[in-house]
């Protein structure tokens, strides 16, 4: 909106002080002409701009003037949550007003802390996506953010972890980032005289449709969505990690524990005194045996599984069946 992109520039200038034309059509992402155009509606509205020509020039306001418009929407307010994450905040589709309410924060500011505020934000980078990695579509984060704000009923077409397809009728309650990717605490919408049921999660990129009802629902007046989310996160985490390896690990074995298997795995590993042989009996904690023989197999000769048996011929197998490939010496069919 232009009202907007008016108040951007009056607030760049004011934070930034004489800034070129080029300049500001790249903070405001227009065209240098539109920054022409809009000093002069700016200066036509009584704002004391001034025109700079020359090698050094460019516009800066006169010396001493200071807007009061720096009041914050709700949107810029909300927006503020995410300062130093416009990732984040674009994909909630508040990235605009993420840029505005930080000028605006930074405008009403004195002087010397407004200058360490922009030093901070020179120096430190937050970059949420984790190596290798590019976030996952979200294409239904932003009405859903929507959704949570104004504690609107919405219906989904979720994937399942399966890959089933199943429709839910949902009232979102939170939104949460966890590294890379968004879920979405939410209570199964109850049918008339149905008691309400507990919050489940969802991750936000298996969203295949999402339709907004525009009906309203009650947030429970104790939900505390941290809290809730760190109980989530420990019992989804626990859950996972059932099955109990018991091994033999050489010392470098020992050391490549932290390295080869899960943070969870590792944190838990549990190992005993060194033995005869060199090597010590160890208690690692994983997921299952699929993943067990994932974690283990790059060990190679630096771990043998003693229990469970399940998991010792699993692992035995895979390590055999990849030493025959490589004894046929990569001879084609």
């Amino acid at each position: 909106m232009r009202a907007d992109r008016l108040l951007s520039l009056l607030l760049l200038l004011q934070n930034r002080g004489r800034m070129t034309a080029a300049e500001l059509a790249e903070e405001l992402e227009c065209s240098e002409r539109t920054v022409y155009r809009d000093t002069e509606a700016l200066g036509a509205a009584g704002v004391p701009i001034l025109a700079e020509r020359g090698t050094g020039g460019g516009y800066r306001l006169v010396e001493g003037y200071r807007t009061r418009l720096t009041g914050l929407t709700e949107g810029q307010a909300h927006s503020l949550a995410f300062t130093g994450m416009p990732g984040p905040a674009d994909a909630l589709g508040l990235g605009s007003d993420l840029a505005l309410g930080r000028l605006k924060l930074l405008a009403a500011m004195p002087g010397a802390l407004r200058e360490r505020a922009e030093r901070a934000a020179s120096r430190f980078h937050l970059d949420t996506t984790a190596w290798w990695r590019r976030p996952a579509a979200t294409p239904f984060l932003a009405p859903l953010a929507q959704a949570v704000w104004d504690a609107r009923t919405v219906r989904v077409s979720y994937r399942r972890f399966d890959d089933t397809r199943v429709e839910r009728t949902l009232d979102p309650l939170g939104l949460v980032l966890k590294g890379d990717t968004w879920y979405v605490l939410a209570r199964p919408t109850p049918a008339p005289g149905e008691a309400e049921r507990p919050p489940r999660t969802y991750r936000v990129e298996r969203i295949g449709a999402l339709e907004d009802t525009g009906r309203p629902f009650t947030r429970p007046q104790d939900f505390d969505l941290p809290a809730v989310w760190q109980a989530w996160a420990e019992e989804f985490e626990a859950s996972r990690h059932t099955l109990r390896a018991r091994v033999l690990l050489t010392e470098r074995g020992a050391a490549l524990v932290p390295v080869l298997c899960s943070p969870r795995t590792a944190a838990q590993a549990e190992y005993g005194p060194l033995r005869r042989d060199g090597r010590r009996e160890a208690h690692l904690t994983t997921e299952s045996v699929p993943v067990a023989v994932h974690e283990f197999s790059p060990f190679g000769p630096d771990i043998e599984v003693l229990e469970p048996p399940e998991l010792r011929t699993a692992l035995s197998r895979h390590l055999e069946e990849a030493a025959a490939r490589y004894r046929a010496g990569g001879r084609e069919p």
